[in-house]
């Protein structure tokens, strides 16, 4: 099938016909499950519509370790049942649905005491290979080895000598997470779904006691209107409470959210061909290897603050340089930190005060008439989530089809990007000659864009000036900047800086260099006059701003207040005229 592109003009497509169709499902919310969930809906024959109230993946989605992973502290938790399934989706990921987006990550486990922990871990790392194989998806992720002190420091010279007495090195897998939402929505859009950012539900309709549809808002016009859909799925991760509270009614379960932060450090500053897994007081802590930088994270906070940005404090900043300087021979200071982002784990209310203890499983409830609520889980299982809620959505579906609803097939649905990608890596050379651009440069796109690389190289053919790289972030090329707004559903400067890009955490300026420029290269495509552009620059000026000082701050309700100070963008006026006569300016 040809890759449906997010462009503007499809936007506005997605928008008329979720007004005028009566769709099968309706999705509420463009995070990895809330994608997902289109995904399995649409390609089981249904009418589908995904609305999102910002950009895709703009909340826990984009914000995550970035890795796809069985769970290894589960082991320990006797959460069999959960490792399992993550490891089968880990498989599928890699050598199926995405092996352009997710691909292995070797881990050192070090050890620090003898005898007893290098049985007690080597178990449960040789239990977490075992099961990997046994789902049938394993191939491709080596097996774990045990390494001496000698052997642990070769792979990981800024470890100090006395922080361990030996490791363990296994692999788990890595992906952007942003990007590979993204793509689920983009996959969605190829197999018919109607799909719009910057849509936001106001409300649920309700006829009779039954969720009939919503009235949503159409943000980058001002537009509102109904969406009628036979089902429901509120699939908004840590909003769940919010958007149930719509029906007017109770939900069966409750979501409390725990806010974990991430610090991006060069790669330069810790020595290492490995990532790191090191336990703490309250956390697990990663330092993951992620191209030319590092991501050192996770905490583990209770949060009851603004769920639209989360804030990092000075506290839990300290908290990260603190534990995983206890390892390092070298300190890292607050001037190596490069970038900071945090985010919201959407967990399932329980008894424990502990976030940390409260459950990564998630839960589907039909709990009002039409209308289907998931929440919970982790971001490596989001395929088999959107297919439970989807198989609870089809039992209210078929009695008004008339028919027989499919199976989830998505175990067998590829990615926009995945079909060829193999053969185009190997090509690659080929491909840098073609193009004219560096092998490392082809290499960057095909691990960004995987087949649809060739899309990308087509712009670059009719406009030359697009191979060159972007000023203030070298390691990306302008084209990207165009193609995430004409092809990857970006609106707005935040969309492609943040997420289509990374640039907002890879650069020490957080991409404040780089920010005139982009705009520059998207203005035209996006129909942007001269005082939108500059209200784009200088939202994301001020949003960096308010992050820093957010993290200058010494508690969560400080630096909450301190993000606040810089207000989500203001959209374009009058949109929707400017697109009839943007036929020249969309890309093929």
């Amino acid at each position: 099938m040809n890759p449906a592109p997010l462009s503007p003009r499809g936007r506005s497509a997605a928008l008329k016909r979720m007004a005028n169709q009566h769709l099968d499902v309706l999705v509420i919310g463009g995070g990895v499950v809330g994608s997902g969930a289109a995904l399995d809906a649409a390609t089981r024959g249904l009418a589908v519509g995904l609305v999102e109230a910002r950009d895709f993946a703009s909340g826990t989605s984009s914000r995550s370790s970035k890795l796809i992973h069985g769970g290894l502290r589960y082991l320990e938790m006797m959460d069999f049942r959960l490792v399992a399934e993550a490891l089968k989706e880990r498989g599928l990921l890699m050598q199926r649905l995405a092996p352009h987006l997710v691909r292995p990550v070797p881990f050192l486990y070090p050890l620090t005491g003898r005898g007893w922990e290098r049985w007690y871990a080597g178990s449960g790392v040789a239990l977490y290979d075992a099961m990997s194989k046994a789902s049938g998806y394993g191939d491709g992720v080596p097996l774990h080895k045990h390494l001496t002190r000698r052997g642990a420091r070769k792979a990981f010279p800024s470890l100090r000598k006395d922080a361990l007495v030996g490791a363990i090195r296994y692999y788990d897998a890595q992906v952007d997470d942003a990007r590979h939402t993204m793509f689920l929505a983009r996959t969605a859009a190829t197999y018919g779904a109607a799909v719009a950012s910057r849509t936001r539900v106001l409300g649920l309709i309700k006829e009779s006691e039954r969720v009939v549809g919503a009235e949503v808002i159409d943000l980058e016009t001002g537009n509102r209107f109904e969406i009628r859909a036979s089902q429901v799925i509120n699939a908004t991760g840590v909003w769940t409470d919010e958007t149930q509270g719509m029906a007017r009614e109770r939900g069966q379960f409750k979501v409390r959210a725990s806010k974990g932060i991430h610090l991006v450090v060069p790669r330069d500053r810790i020595r290492g061909e490995a990532g790191l897994i090191l336990r703490t007081e309250t956390s697990v802590l990663f330092v993951i290897p992620w191209k030319r930088h590092w991501i050192i994270g996770t905490t583990d906070t209770e949060w009851e603050l603004s769920k639209d940005h989360p804030a990092a404090s000075s506290s839990d900043i300290d908290y990260l340089l603190d534990n995983v300087n206890k390892v390092l021979e070298v300190p890292l200071t607050r001037d190596d930190v490069e970038g900071v982002f945090a985010g919201l784990r959407p967990l399932l209310a329980g008894e424990s005060a502990a976030t940390s203890k409260l459950s990564r499983e998630h839960a589907v409830a039909h709990s009002v008439p039409g209308l289907v609520v998931v929440a919970g889980g982790k971001y490596t299982t989001y395929r088999v989530m959107a297919a439970d809620a989807v198989d609870e959505a089809v039992h209210g579906l078929e009695s008004v089809l008339g028919r027989k609803v499919g199976e989830c097939v998505t175990e067998r649905i590829p990615l926009v990007g995945a079909d060829g990608y193999q053969a185009l890596w190997n090509q690659r050379r080929t491909l840098a000659t073609q193009s004219g651009l560096a092998v490392n440069r082809i290499e960057h796109l095909l691990e960004r864009y995987g087949s649809l690389v060739l899309e990308v190289l087509d712009l670059i053919a009719a406009e030359p000036d697009l191979a060159e790289p972007l000023p203030g972030a070298e390691d990306y090329l302008q084209v990207e900047a165009v193609y995430a707004v004409t092809h990857e559903g970006a609106r707005h400067l935040d969309d492609v800086l943040t997420r289509r890009m990374r640039i907002s955490f890879e650069t020490f300026d957080r991409g404040v260099a780089a920010a005139p420029h982009v705009a520059d290269l998207v203005r035209g495509y996006l129909g942007w006059d001269a005082d939108q552009r500059e209200r784009e620059v200088q939202h994301y000026l001020k949003r960096v701003e308010a992050e820093r000082e957010s993290q200058r701050q010494p508690d969560d309700h400080t630096a909450d207040a301190a993000r606040k100070g810089a207000p989500d963008v203001v959209p374009v006026s009058r949109i929707a005229e400017s697109l009839e006569s943007m036929e020249v300016l969309e890309a093929p």
